[in-house]
């Protein structure tokens, strides 16, 4: 059952748009905020932990961009359920099965599936999505999201708070496991999406290969106009799932920019935000 009763207003019921002043929000700890993510959804976060980035952003626009008809979609390593419940705004028909090892993480996203009314179709499985149980193996989604760590562990200082040391650094897994993952789950002519450190991009395309994933598309992401790509989004399908002659191609889409010289939203981000329900 939800956590919050649906709140009424005139005849609206949650989760519709919310009308101005129509709705009290609920009570959110102090250690808690209560954030906007996409349309009217909103994900509860730690002041001091880990809170949902513009690559979270970009990994679920990215994947449902590619995949806008997909009827069941799994969100590997999904932290407080932003790249997933990013993805259920967009695509509000489909069912969602999110795995996330964090405990502290998965009370969060619960709450916030409650709060966005997402329970009938959004299931979030506590675990490492390494063990095999998580994941029924005839279990299949056309499409599959993940945010990986960037970094192993020893490479950085990884900061005070455990939740967002695990969101940095591999301490449960690589890009390795979540391509191995997605490769055994996808439907066929599924799609896994995930957002990666341009200057690591031969890891990526090395777990590709290794997991018999063909990388279809790329972008890389400009944070700031003018200065060389960071991170980069991919599209992968099965290789097995292409003409042999269409296995190695990659179709490297022209660069994202995210902020203008002078540091404005880049009109192009802002059309990507508009179509994920922020306002432009």
């Amino acid at each position: 059952m939800s956590e919050f009763p649906a709140p009424t207003f005139k005849g609206w019921t949650k989760p519709g748009p919310i009308p101005p002043g129509a709705v009290s929000l609920p009570e959110v700890p102090g250690d808690e905020s209560l954030d906007a993510v996409s349309g009217h959804f909103r994900v509860f976060q730690l002041r001091k932990g880990h809170r949902f980035s513009t690559d979270d952003v970009l990994t679920a626009w990215y994947g449902t961009t590619w995949a806008p008809s997909a009827g069941r979609v799994l969100d590997l390593g999904s932290g407080i359920g932003s790249v997933g419940m990013i993805a259920a705004w967009r695509l509000q028909g489909a069912s969602f099965v999110t795995i996330e090892a964090q405990e502290d993480s998965v009370r969060l996203a619960r709450k916030s599936a409650a709060y966005n009314g997402l329970d009938p179709r959004y299931e979030i499985r506590h675990g490492d999505f390494r063990e095999g149980f998580l994941l029924g193996a005839d279990e299949r989604f056309d499409l599959v999201l993940g945010s990986p760590p960037y970094f192993p562990p020893g490479t950085g200082i990884e900061g005070e708070h455990p939740q967002k040391a695990a969101c940095r650094f591999e301490l449960r897994g690589d890009i390795r496991d979540y391509c191995a993952v997605a490769s055994a789950h996808l439907t066929p002519g599924g799609l896994f999406a995930c957002v990666f450190p341009e200057e690591q991009r031969q890891r990526v395309e090395s777990a590709a290969r290794e997991a018999g994933l063909a990388i279809v598309r790329r972008r890389p992401v400009v944070f700031k106009e003018g200065e060389p790509p960071l991170v980069t989004l991919f599209a992968m399908v099965r290789a097995g799932d292409l003409p042999e002659t269409m296995r190695a191609r990659t179709w490297v889409e022209p660069a994202l920019v995210i902020r203008a010289a002078d540091g404005s939203v880049h009109p192009e981000y802002a059309a990507v935000k508009l179509s994920i329900g922020f306002p432009p």
